[in-house]
């Protein structure tokens, strides 16, 4: 069974350093080390920074993968239109068990991180930059270097700076989850699609990226573009930061420059030398098989072109000893738990998905499978954040990359391999309504409520999708695709709206009332007979 990884695992180099270059010297390079490793910065104005970041082809490496120069101009533009003062922000919130890139960045070089945000946020004219972090050891790191700078919070100070502290949780590092906990609400997405560009910390336009990417930005203006550009690929010039786990004989970090093959990656941290299958991106990323990884260089175009993906920078290989879709649903179960809980693809989709991937491997057959096409189908595209379709990816991937065991599974008795649990996993997972500042608590835990749908009514209306989307969709013949399904608590009041406003009156919400009070937070209608059940509404 594969431990968690350590927030600083084993650094490598592949070639020269660019962002890890002192960290042969010293554990950590404070401001002094720093400053003898790197240089000094000098100041650029916000056209030249952006010019900069476009001729280095500059993407966001928080995953995905957003060109830095648009979103800088972006920026620009909009703080002058409105006649505000932008925020810069950092995220450095990595929650994902198998990334540790930026957690070593933020641990080891802290100050090549806040040089490019400084830079950022002179040429913008911004006045705060907030550092957003998950981890105890990146936030004592981050705010020692904030200190060592003479940077503060307080009132009066020409750039305010603070560090933002969340719990580790896979939606917390969502743009809008960050800028959301800055504002002082919970670290979860708020519902609705936000540009953190135009409407981000405090209402003000803010330049929102990963912290690799400021880290690439400040080696950038240091040396140009020119020289820049002599490391890797001629379209996408530089390193990369990666973080190697899974079957591997030692985890690690590593800095390579674009182009070198994956293989060589892969043996610098002793995975196997015939994996069975490669994870790359990590868990909103996608599987590569085996024939595949040996074509596949390090760069997020090649990878696009083989079918995987550079994301977060996580690559995690499996052997041959154990069984891919049982640890593929180790890993979709983990996601379900890390749902926000606010949006029905998400919080309904994800768990179903699991059950699916679980009953494929439980023997359910042909149809197993098809419901398990249908539901990662369906979240897509649909939820407040990106977690339900980058999800709905991996499982898709999943299913794509290991046609043979698949076909053991469901057409046999299995492949015959256990799951090793090699992929890392955070230990549990707790619903974000347990976050300070989340849902309450009547909306927390295990709905008791139900929805059905009579057939015999129904005359396919559609107005219970558009009032409770959460758990209803409709199918091409423009009528409910489910009979009868749970519903989360935070949705109950319009599940009771759906259940009143349907012109054919063919829904009813009923509610288990066995072992424990009956809730008092809905009206409810008597209906009928007892056994332990009533009835709400069909109503008026």
């Amino acid at each position: 069974m594969n431990e968690a990884l350590p927030d600083v695992p084993e650094v490598r180099v592949v070639g020269l350093p660019q962002l890890t270059s002192g960290f042969d010297l010293v554990e950590r390079l404070d401001l002094p080390m720093h400053l003898k490793v790197h240089g000094p910065l000098e100041p650029m104005g916000g056209e030249q920074l952006a010019q900069l970041s476009e001729r280095i082809s500059l993407k966001g490496r928080g995953g995905a993968g957003f060109p830095f120069h648009k979103k800088l101009r972006s920026v620009a533009e909009a703080a002058i239109r409105r006649g505000v003062r932008p925020v810069v922000v950092v995220n450095g919130s990595e929650d994902e068990p198998a990334c540790r890139k930026d957690t070593v960045m933020i641990n080891r070089a802290p100050h090549l991180i806040l040089d490019g945000a400084l830079l950022v946020a002179e040429a913008l004219g911004a006045r705060t930059l907030v550092v957003g972090v998950t981890r105890e050891s990146t936030q004592r790191s981050m705010e020692a270097a904030l200190s060592e700078r003479g940077l503060t919070n307080r009132r009066g100070a020409t750039i305010r700076a603070r560090v933002q502290r969340n719990p580790v949780r896979m939606v917390t590092g969502a743009a809008a989850s960050l800028v959301r906990s800055i504002d002082g609400g919970p670290a979860i997405p708020p519902g609705r699609k936000t540009s953190a560009s135009q409407n981000g910390v405090g209402g003000a336009p803010t330049l929102l990226s990963n912290a690799e990417t400021f880290a690439q930005l400040a080696i950038a203006a240091r040396i140009g573009a020119e020289r820049y550009g002599n490391t890797g690929l001629y379209d996408e010039p530089g390193t990369v930061m990666l973080t190697v786990s899974g079957a591997v004989a030692r985890p690690m970090v590593i800095e390579a420059p674009t182009g070198v093959p994956l293989r060589y990656i892969l043996q610098l941290a002793g995975a196997p030398p015939m994996p069975q299958g490669v994870l790359t991106g990590g868990y909103h990323g996608k599987w590569l098989d085996a024939a595949t990884v040996n074509e596949a260089i390090v760069s997020r175009n090649s990878l696009d072109a083989v079918g995987g993906a550079l994301g977060a920078g996580a690559i995690l290989p499996i052997s041959t000893a154990t069984c891919p879709l049982g640890e593929s649903l180790r890993v979709a179960q983990w996601l379900a738990e890390e749902s926000a809980g606010q949006c029905g693809p998400c919080y309904l989709g994800l768990p179903a998905a699991a059950r699916g991937m679980e009953d494929i491997l439980n023997g359910g057959g042909p149809a197993a499978l098809e419901a398990l096409k249908q539901v990662a189908n369906a979240v897509k595209r649909r939820g407040a954040c990106s977690h339900p379709d980058g999800s709905a990816m991996f499982l898709e991937s999943t299913i794509k990359a290991f046609t043979d065991d698949l076909a053991a599974h469901v057409l046999g008795n299995g492949c015959g391999r256990p799951v090793e649990g090699v992929l890392p996993l955070f230990e549990g997972g707790q619903l974000p309504t347990g976050i300070p500042g989340g849902q309450p608590a009547l909306e927390q835990g295990p709905s008791r409520q139900k929805i059905y749908v009579d057939w015999t009514l129904c005359r396919g209306h559609g107005l219970c999708a558009d009032i409770l989307p959460e758990v209803f969709e409709l199918g091409a013949d423009g009528f409910p695709t489910v009979a009868q399904a749970n519903v989360p608590r935070y949705a109950e009041a319009k599940a009771l709206r759906a259940v009143r406003r349907c012109p054919a009156l063919a829904l009813r919400l009923e509610e288990d009332t066995r072992g424990a009070a009956p809730r008092q937070n809905l009206p409810a209608v008597r209906e009928g007979g007892g056994g332990g059940r009533r009835a709400l509404g069909r109503g008026r």
